[in-house]
């Protein structure tokens, strides 16, 4: 059977992409390591690297093994980790994954008030653009847990952490603000529009297409960005409508926000791939109390039909 150090050579001898940069990051011989690594090549039944002039290159096997030998490294280290914290050491690191646009409207409030109640327990981020890509990592031990939306068939455990509200973010002075009447804005009304859209491989980009498609329109674009808070500054600059999570929308920007009719919300989970260990389990019960799905200035912001009485607050009766 493979053996971890045999694992951890034939990583390090892809990522340095050869043998004697592997073995001086290993700080091991290279013989020692040419041994250990053809005693994990017999246990294969085969070559898992060819050797090149300049390198090397994964065989099909090779291929096939390497994301599994990343997988059992990591579940090794979080193992060594579990374990000293449910021992009571106070220091580590908690392997957290999530997407970019929950990354950036959820967890900063959330990961600031968990460095000061566990200052020696470091936090590793891996971000990611959509959903299912993060639950793959999640299946192959990328992380201790994972927040964002439950990936269907998740046999894991899972905590519901509250439900997150999309809003439309357009300029100041765009009609669909001022439409009398309304609670919000329908997408409908906005088919004509040109949009502030995500590129193709963004999760976001994904809920804008559903959202439209429920409204009858397919969405026209002005312009594609990655990222929530670029969307919400272009829009307000008038380059066309967006759709971004409440949380992701700053204290101060130049637009407005609507929230569409119907409402449009997704549902948040803290997921992980075994029973947590107490200090995971500590962090999930934090992001379930304390996670900003809708922060208070935002919803002072948002702002439904603007009144078309113009007249000044004393005339009108």
């Amino acid at each position: 059977m493979a053996t971890l150090r045999q694992l951890e050579y034939l990583v390090a001898i892809v990522d340095e992409g050869s043998f004697t940069r592997a073995a001086e990051r290993l700080d091991v011989t290279q013989p020692g390591l040419s041994h250990q690594f053809q005693a994990l090549e017999r246990e294969a039944g085969g070559p898992l690297l060819e050797r090149l002039p300049r390198g090397v290159r994964l065989t099909p096997a090779g291929r096939s093994m390497l994301p599994h030998a990343r997988a059992a490294l990591a579940e090794a280290g979080r193992a060594t980790a579990s374990a000293r914290r449910a021992a009571g050491v106070s220091t580590g690191e908690l392997h957290l994954a999530t997407l970019y646009s929950v990354s950036s409207g959820v967890l900063p409030a959330v990961l600031g008030r968990w460095r000061r109640q566990h200052p020696g327990v470091r936090i590793r981020l891996f971000e990611h653009r959509r959903g299912d890509e993060m639950a793959r990592a999640m299946a192959a031990g990328q992380a201790d847990v994972a927040v964002g939306p439950l990936p269907e068939g998740w046999e894991g455990t899972a905590r519901h952490i509250g439900t997150e509200e999309f809003l439309v973010v357009t300029c100041a002075d765009d009609p669909a603000a001022a439409a009398p009447g309304a609670p919000g804005v329908r997408l409908s009304d906005l088919a004509e529009r040109e949009w502030v859209h995500f590129t193709p491989d963004s999760g976001l980009s994904d809920i804008l297409e559903a959202a439209c498609a429920a409204a009858g329109f397919r969405p026209r674009v002005a312009v594609r960005t990655e990222q929530a808070s670029s969307a919400i500054g272009y829009a307000a600059a008038g380059l066309g409508p967006t759709l971004v999570p409440a949380n992701t929308v700053p204290p101060y920007f130049g637009g407005v926000l609507l929230r569409p009719d119907p409402p449009l919300r997704r549902r948040l989970t803290g997921y992980t791939r075994t029973s947590p260990d107490p200090v995971t389990a500590s962090f999930l019960d934090l992001l379930g109390d304390h996670a900003p799905l809708m922060p208070p200035h935002v919803g002072r912001r948002l702002r439904p039909a603007a009144r078309t009485d113009r007249r000044p607050p004393r005339e009108r009766r």
